[in-house]
């Protein structure tokens, strides 16, 4: 079979192949009965334009790349989500690539979608400073906005949490609830979250009198088997915490899992924090207590970046937009009324 043309489409409908091209590409007004002759017939025909030549000709592809370093993290699936669905609004598609953790898929990733010709790419680094060259090059190459995590590029727009914050409204609430000694569960240091948030955790438990407990900053990854070994670790310590904070929800999940395994009661015995309030938080027994982010405002943020960033080629220095967290209150840490006067 032989591929419909515009002026197959343009023979069916009545109307000049010029009429059929500013239907399909929008680029000057017709009357509203010759539009809808024009769009039946290319339904009718299967006609669907010529992207590649729309692209040249525009120079847009409407289309956006994301880089995130694990799409097995529902944190990391949440934002792709608001991002594709914030995409979708606009009329532009979503290409997404997982990083896998490792900066060298990460820079391949990021080379292949401006070989694409991506409108912009909106990243999550994995790597404080192995991320840096590749996401260097990429922002010289097309608008680029880093979301989530970041690394230091000059010039690139950065849309995230406000971790310090984050970290305050967890440990006022430990210290209102009776908690007087605190231990830190997270990832390895390689990324800025993770180093932010321990930064706040070291700051506002110093400032609210918890008392950090001995070896009670454990490092592992982003995953419910790691917040489990380190809260063995914790627990049968002879220094045992009030309450142990995580630096995700997975982190937390596991350490309630280790805690119900050990005898440990949540949250009479022990105070269990998470962070990123994933669908799952609220399911797990005891809930747990965490910190939502607003994926879908930092979805929107980083188009509207992305877009300034396309039509100033460049010109502004970079943006660090910070969003405020809100503090998720379940059954995985006490409340105020229940605390030992």
């Amino acid at each position: 079979m032989n591929a419909v043309t515009i002026s197959d489409v343009a023979r069916r409908a009545g109307v000049s192949p010029a009429t059929v091209s500013r239907v399909m590409s929008a680029s000057r007004p017709v009357g509203r009965e010759v539009e809808v002759r024009v769009r039946q017939a290319a339904d009718e025909l299967g006609y669907s334009g010529n992207g590649i030549a729309r692209a040249l000709r525009t120079r847009r592809t409407d289309t956006v790349g994301m880089v995130v370093p694990s799409i097995l993290n529902p944190f990391f699936t949440t934002l792709v989500d608001s991002l594709e669905s914030a995409l979708h609004g606009e009329g532009k598609q979503l290409f997404l690539c997982d990083s896998r953790q490792d900066p060298a898929v990460e820079a391949e990733h990021l080379r292949s979608l401006i070989e694409r010709h991506v409108d912009g790419i909106v990243v999550s680094p994995v790597h404080d400073t192995e991320s840096a060259a590749a996401v260097a090059a990429s922002a010289r190459a097309v608008p680029l906005v880093q979301l989530d995590r970041r690394v230091d590029v000059p010039g690139t727009d950065w849309i995230g949490l406000d971790d310090a914050e984050a970290m305050k409204l967890v440990l006022t609430h430990l210290a209102e609830t009776g908690a007087r000694s605190a231990a830190f569960v997270t990832s390895e240091l390689t990324n800025s979250s993770t180093t932010l948030r321990l930064r706040g955790f070291r700051h506002w438990s110093a400032e609210l009198g918890i008392r950090e407990v001995r070896d009670g900053v454990v490092l592992g990854d982003y995953s419910v088997d790691s917040g489990d070994a380190a809260a063995r670790r914790l627990l049968t310590s002879d220094d045992r915490p009030d309450a142990i904070v995580c630096a995700d929800d997975l982190i937390a999940m596991g350490v309630l899992r280790a805690a119900r395994e050990l005898g440990v009661s949540v949250p009479d015995e022990l105070q269990v924090t998470g962070f990123d309030d994933i669908v799952f938080a609220s399911y797990v027994t005891p809930a747990l207590t965490t910190l939502a982010q607003p994926t879908d405002r930092m979805a929107g943020e980083a188009l509207r970046l992305l877009s300034l960033r396309g039509s100033d080629d460049g010109g502004r220095g970079g943006a660090r937009v910070s969003f405020a967290p809100r503090l998720v209150r379940r059954q995985s840490t006490r409340s105020t009324a229940s605390v030992p006067a």
